[in-house]
């Protein structure tokens, strides 16, 4: 076997996970598709270099006949027809994931990527709460006595997973003395003890896919679903996946990416987060008409982020496929009453947009919001699961409108700039020690918020934005305000969180921002960092 485990300590119930079968069949999924992987990277690189030089995107005209065809996607499967309102969270720790599977929600996004920091131990015990639920035993016993068990009163959420990206590695196990793809271990691992489970319930098995940028990378996702199936002896087109189009390339190519996995789509979802993250990566030095005003005046009402949500719907419902709403980022806090009243009116504000639009159903990231987007959905949708038959043949969107990062309005403030450098800090910590989902100042962050306020700064620093103080985004500032937002978490934390956490995070962060070379992701920095630990 060419599958190494390189572990830095053992975890429990790995035995359960990595048996010889399972490691034998993510050897194979490696043997077939991981060659393919570092040429769909390359060509995000090329397309990247591009636009660079352009400033600039268009529809595929390779790929018009696609746009332009008489097609649909398979029928939902009963358990996928009524998606109104999906919470989504880490797999790991198990109380987690009861309490979402528990919370009266349609379904659960088991998030292994951007709610999840890989560590050896996450990776194992999400594998193992999923094979838990996927067989209703899992529970758990809080250390004050606690028991936390799934509920039998009422249906449980179905489980959709999110394995990582593409760009992901799992440094934990290697594939001919490399880096297994993180991706093809997520998905390997689940779906090897729990397909024929979940199949035979018709339950599944069902993913998320994040972080695509092209079609090609869809269609590699699509292969390696054909030959599980036919390998584990699952009928063809069981795997259904839903896409999140949380790039600026994937938003061009919305059509394409259902085309290329039709036998076995069920939608696309606006992950708005990543989408504005993708934005300023990809147009970071096009100078001012792509520099975003504060991540918190970019409005789900602005223009550009308007054509983006409207092309998702019609796309989806032309072709048969949900269309799924994405996260707003407001939390309830249980012990600040007027704090928590506000965050349920604005999701509620943020959900009667998306049901008004046609979405199919949309995600919330706290139990107590699943109430709130019911509601909403059921005002909508009444006694029918979906709204696919609303076609909206009123949209029209052109790649112009797509690319009207002024069309947001708003300015760059110096507070603003305080709460990105805040924001990466405090995340980077948390994911470094092993949480991927951190609630900050009543908001819910993971990775695509903190990737937002890095590129942010960088993007600042290389246009040289004006704050509305009059200053200009320069590295002596930056240094500054990262100085004293390293001081005011310090006084946040014990001293031993911010020797072990948060001092590496501000190193990385700095790092960062400060580089005269822009990092894609921000993870695979604090990755390092998490395999040393």
């Amino acid at each position: 076997m060419t599958i190494e485990i390189i572990a830095p300590s053992p975890a429990a119930r790995a035995d359960e996970i990595l048996t010889p079968d399972a490691l034998a069949f993510v050897e194979e999924l490696h043997e077939r598709f991981a060659g393919r992987v570092p040429e769909l990277l390359g060509r995000r690189r090329e397309r990247r270099e591009e636009i660079a030089r352009t400033h600039t995107l268009g529809f595929l005209p390779e790929t018009a006949d696609v746009r332009a065809g008489d097609w649909r996607v398979p029928e939902p499967p009963a358990a996928l027809r009524d998606r109104r309102v999906e919470i989504t969270g880490p797999a790991t720790p198990a109380k987690m994931a009861i309490n979402a599977l528990n919370s009266g929600a349609k379904v659960w996004l088991a998030d292994l990527e951007d709610a999840s920091a890989p560590t050896w131990h996450n990776v194992i015990d999400a594998q193992v709460n999923l094979k838990d639920a996927a067989r209703g035993t899992l529970s758990y016993t809080a250390p004050e006595g606690k028991e936390y068990a799934l509920r039998t009163d009422a249906p449980l959420a179905v489980v959709v997973v999110r394995p990582r990206g593409w760009h992901l590695p799992e440094r934990h196990l290697r594939y001919e003395g490399e880096s297994a793809v993180g991706a093809l271990v997520d998905f390997g691992l689940h779906f090897f003890h729990n397909a024929k489970l979940l199949s035979d319930a018709g339950q599944g098995p069902f993913y998320y896919l994040p972080k695509m940028e092209s079609h090609l990378e869809a269609r590699l996702w699509n292969d390696v679903f054909s030959y599980a199936e036919d390998a584990l002896g699952i009928p063809a087109g069981t795997i259904r996946a839903t896409v999140l189009i949380e790039t600026i390339t994937a938003a061009f190519e919305m059509d394409e990416i259902l085309y290329e996995l039709r036998p076995h789509a069920s939608g696309l979802n606006a992950g708005r987060w990543d989408y504005l993250f993708s934005i300023i990566k990809n147009f970071r030095d096009a100078g001012e008409a792509f520099t975003l005003p504060d991540r918190a005046q970019v409005q789900m009402t602005a223009p550009f982020m308007r054509a983006y949500t409207e092309l998702l719907v019609q796309t989806c419902h032309k072709r048969g496929a949900f269309a799924m709403g994405g996260m707003a980022a407001f939390i309830p806090n249980r012990r600040e009453p007027e704090i928590t009243a506000q965050a349920i009116e604005k999701v509620r504000a943020d959900k009667q947009r998306e049901a008004g639009d046609g979405f199919d159903g949309s995600w919330v990231a706290h139990p107590d919001l699943v109430p709130v987007c019911r509601e909403v959905f059921d005002a909508v949708l009444g006694d029918k699961p979906n709204q696919i038959d609303r076609q909206r043949p009123d949209v029209s969107v052109d790649g112009p409108e797509l690319l009207d990062v002024r069309s947001a309005g708003g300015s760059a403030t110096l507070e603003g700039l305080r709460m990105n450098l805040y924001v990466a800090v405090a995340y980077t910590a948390a994911w470094l020690g092993g949480n991927g989902a951190v609630a900050i100042h009543n908001l819910m962050e993971d990775a695509a918020t903190a990737e937002i306020s890095r590129s942010q700064v960088w993007q600042q620093i290389r246009n040289g934005v004006t704050l509305d103080t009059g200053e200009t985004v320069t590295r002596d500032l930056v240094e500054r305000i990262l100085d004293e937002e390293v001081e005011r978490l310090r006084g946040e934390v014990s001293d031993d969180d911010f020797d072990r956490l948060y001092l590496p995070a501000s190193r990385l962060v700095r790092d960062i921002v400060l580089s005269e070379e822009y990092s894609d992701f921000l993870t695979n920095g604090a990755y390092e960092e998490v395999v040393l630990r």
